[in-house]
């Protein structure tokens, strides 16, 4: 592969995972508008996130298995096909149940994560797999914070319904670039999907998820919530045994249990419940009246114009994160990201009474989500075989999925658990929040703590990524 196919099987790449990553946050501002638009009840419209996400996390590692055994580009352009379906439903959708189908076919795109690292490690020269894996992680994490900033101006432009009708353009043009450029991996795993291991993988994400999102408005101690928790609970179990005996499993549960491989997935769990409850309730934070006694009364676009320094700074650390692998490792970076991400919450938590407080937390919280989000993916890449990759990697996207849940759920606890007499949150229950996802990133510190200083043998014998056996080694740029 020349440099010139290098730079178009990322951009390719980069297109595809930041458009999904986008999406994530995209329409999270709109919701009241939405809500309005569809004639339904805010605790229905919530779901428009939520079967986002339950989708993202039952595919994200099905799908990363499938393109390990069956080809990772031929599968990144299925995935690509669901994100464009979903996106063309979504801006035509007449109601709400067709939106939240179409949010279902979105989320089917959460394995471009994995599906994009893969490819990057099998073509690309190994040099430059640390800054390839870097510079993608900038963009996905940029592109999940650009949405808090992009989607005022559009609805104010134009419509809500724009939110999806600009992806269809760009998720249109990237498939097709995908499957004419970029190319088909040649490591592959032996064996098929176990689909009774599917299926349970299905189960028991959802039956955990499910709760864990809505435990605000169902209450942590209904019996809805405590009975899918248990069911949760009995599912994985159910999963882990078939995982053990399984001749195919989807997950090999010998790759989970190296020591890079978990101890990066627990500082992702944390790291994941700081940085996804900050997006969700940092923005609100902003929006407050000032007659609450804090806040700053900004609009939707104001409040995303805050968010700024914080997608600028993820954009940098992410970049040079991947570019400085070899004088500044993964685990350090990973360290470091998540100690940045508890300075900056407990800046927030001390100080939040003027937006230039605000910002410069948030820029604090950039540096380190940009960090983080490069070292995780490059640590689990570097810690199992090529044709692991896929899974592996979509694992601990699953992971960081759950943490933040998990993390929203606590933060709306807190924030929501008492009020003012106008029915707004009291300031303290902010602060406590802040707090918290400070205490949560520092646990994710302590974790990143554990990882392997050194890179250890995969569980697999590594199959030689198809870039090695090139002449030269070709900068990505």
């Amino acid at each position: 592969m020349n440099r010139q196919s290098h730079r178009l099987t990322f951009g390719v790449l980069a297109a595809g995972a930041g458009v999904f990553a986008l999406l994530q946050s995209l329409i999270t501002p709109a919701l009241p508008i939405v809500q309005e638009a569809m004639h339904t009840s805010q605790s229905t419209v919530t779901w428009v996130m939520t079967a986002y996400l339950l989708s993202a996390s039952v595919f994200t590692p099905i799908l990363g298995r499938v393109g390990d055994l069956v080809g990772k580009k031929r599968t990144l352009v299925a995935a690509l096909v669901a994100l464009l379906t979903g996106c063309l439903v979504a801006a035509l959708a007449p109601n709400i149940a067709v939106l939240l189908v179409a949010r279902v076919l979105q989320g089917i795109a959460g394995a471009l994560f994995p599906l994009s690292f893969g490819i990057i490690r099998d073509e690309f020269p190994p040099g430059q797999v640390p800054a390839g894996i870097g510079n993608l992680s900038a963009v996905i994490a940029v592109g999940s914070g650009l949405g808090m900033v992009l989607a005022g101006p559009i609805v104010g432009a134009l419509d809500y319904r724009w939110l999806f009708w600009l992806p269809v353009i760009v998720v249109g043009a990237t498939v097709l670039l995908a499957w004419r450029y970029v190319p088909e991996s040649p490591t592959r795993s032996e064996g098929s999907v176990d689909w009774v291991s599917s299926l349970l993988l299905s189960g028991w994400l959802v039956a955990l998820l499910l709760p864990v999102s809505q435990a605000a408005q169902w209450g942590w101690g209904s019996a809805r919530v405590l009975g899918l928790l248990a069911v949760a609970l009995v599912l994985f179990a159910l999963w882990a045994l078939n995982e053990a005996r399984s001749r195919n499993p989807l997950i090999d549960l010998r790759v989970m249990r190296l020591r890079p491989v978990w101890t990066t997935n627990a500082a992702g769990l944390l790291f994941g419940g700081g940085m996804y409850a900050l997006w969700a309730f940092l923005p609100g934070f902003v929006q407050m009246p000032t007659s609450a006694g804090y806040g700053f009364g900004s609009s939707v676009t104001g409040a995303g114009l805050l968010m700024l320094p914080m997608v600028g700074a993820m954009f940098v650390a992410g970049i040079l994160g991947g570019r400085l692998a070899g004088r500044f490792p993964a685990k350090a970076q990973l360290v470091t990201g998540a100690l940045l991400g508890a300075v900056a919450c407990a800046l927030l938590a001390a100080r939040h009474g003027t937006p230039a407080d605000v910002a410069v937390a948030a820029g604090v919280f950039g540096l380190g989500i940009g960090l983080a989000f490069a070292s995780m993916s490059n640590l689990i890449v570097q810690s199992v075989s090529p044709a692991q990759t896929g899974a592996a990697t979509g694992m601990n996207a699953n992971i960081r999925t759950i943490g933040g849940s998990l993390g929203a759920a606590l933060m709306t606890g807190l924030v929501t658990g008492h009020l003012q007499p106008s029915g707004r949150p009291l300031e303290s229950g902010y602060t406590h929040g802040f707090a918290l996802l400070a205490a949560c990133c520092l646990a994710a510190s302590l974790a990143a703590l554990l990882v392997p200083g050194r890179r250890r043998r995969p569980v697999a014998a590594p199959v030689e990524p198809a870039a090695a056996r090139r002449d030269a080694e070709v900068p990505l740029g």
